[in-house]
């Protein structure tokens, strides 16, 4: 049906949200009866995730996060969970749900949908709302193509770069993974609150123990991706990934993406937390404090690659193909080279589509692998002229490791 069909908005909205409901739920194979059903459940099965590689460990799985991350597939960090890369080698575009890696804070709540009520207020909005989840999945929706990745992926590398540890999670480059994303544009939400000209922030805030939350400018609110998302690969968000409701703040840094999100608090001032004033800044030489903040604040992430190799692992000799993937939060990949000689020469890898800005490209090239210790090295460029630099200033709370990396292999 045409919109000028419709008598008034409300009946347009209304017709709208039915017909968002009957194609979603056709799209996932469910009535939307089962749809609502099924979102209900991820709250207390696992199932609903995704199909598991390892359906028989699911009891065993630890108390801090609820799906599987058996060390075959994850390097396990307590309540986070890091992607092994050479899991990817047979895989598609998009990481699967069960590969997806984990970041938290604390351990994964369990929440009840039917109660679950997500409040929008603060002295930026001219009418609060409190929204049902059904009240949330019968808005207008997207679907979209991007990557999370947590601030310090790339983090243990600081140390044989610049000699010293930095804090935290030593994740090699496995914090991160690529979904189709489905949900709710924020600004439909705030714009229904009553979004005043003069907001300056907007802040999600989890429902975790933490109550994790994280400002963002209003202009990045009001992102045409930045969604408030219910749905990952097309199933209900996991308990692990934010169900029942996540941000999704793509090309920023991991935590900008609440998860189990529960209060959305918009201000005509400035807003802050610990997670913008103590953490998620960068203190060291050559950053200074900006008070409140003990360092300049991260909002957007940093170029990458990585191999889907196992790290320090051995291969066969003889021809064989090397896959890789690289990323950008400023746009599509438009080269990756690699190197086999620690830098000294570099070739042109061979790039595959799709080649999605805000997620990643896949790229491969031959070798002639011969025994003995090896070294491979990959650097990416963007469609804004940005390369992968071969050092990046050392930061105290190990954040934007976007430096070339050696990928040691033992060829037998």
């Amino acid at each position: 049906m045409r919109r000028e069909e419709f008598a008034g908005e409300g009946e347009y909205r209304q017709a709208r949200s039915e017909e968002y409901r009957w194609r979603l739920a056709g799209r996932l194979g469910l009535s939307r009866r089962r749809f609502l059903q099924a979102a209900a459940g991820a709250g207390a099965a696992v199932a609903l995730g995704g199909p598991s590689l390892r359906p028989a460990e699911a009891q065993t799985a630890p108390a801090v996060v609820v799906k599987p991350t058996p060390v075959d597939l994850f390097n396990d960090y307590g309540s986070n969970k890091e992607m092994r890369w050479e899991a990817m080698y047979q895989r598609g575009y998009l990481t699967p749900t069960e590969l997806f890696f984990i970041r938290n804070h604390t351990k994964t709540p369990r929440i009840d949908v039917a109660s679950w009520r997500l409040k929008v207020e603060g002295s930026g909005v001219g009418r609060p709302r409190e929204l049902t989840f059904d009240d949330l999945v019968g808005l207008p929706s997207v679907s979209v193509i991007r990557y999370v990745e947590c601030a310090g992926n790339g983090r243990s590398f600081f140390e044989s770069a610049n000699g010293k540890k930095a804090q935290g999670t030593q994740w090699k480059l496995g914090g991160i993974g690529v979904a189709e994303w489905t949900g709710v544009p924020l600004r439909e939400v705030l714009d229904r609150a009553g979004l005043k000209p003069t907001v300056r922030d907007v802040m999600p805030q989890g429902l975790d123990d933490l109550k994790v939350r994280r400002p963002m400018p209003v202009t990045k609110a009001l992102a045409d991706d930045t969604l408030l998302v219910y749905a990952m690969n097309g199933q209900p968000l996991p308990p692990d990934h934010g169900f029942p409701a996540r941000l999704l703040t793509p090309g920023w840094i991991g935590v900008a993406n609440i998860k189990w999100v529960g209060r959305i608090e918009v201000s005509e001032q400035p807003l802050f937390s610990s997670w913008n004033t103590d953490t998620y800044v960068m203190i060291g030489p050559g950053f200074q404090p900006s008070p409140p903040s003990k360092g300049p604040v991260l909002s957007t992430q940093s170029l990458k690659s990585a191999l889907e190799l196992p790290w320090g692992g051995t291969v066969t000799a003889g021809r064989r193909l090397i896959r890789g993937r690289s990323w950008s939060p400023f746009g599509k990949i438009t080269k990756v080279e690699y190197s086999l000689d620690q830098g000294g020469t570099w070739q042109t890898a061979r790039l595959r589509e799709p080649n999605i800005a805000a997620a990643w490209v896949r790229w491969d090239f031959e070798w002639d692998a011969r025994s003995g210790k090896a070294g491979i090295r990959a650097r990416a460029t963007d469609e804004k002229g940005n390369t992968q630099p071969d050092q990046v200033p050392y930061n105290e709370q190990g954040y934007l490791f976007s430096a070339v990396v050696e990928h040691p292999v033992t060829v037998t």
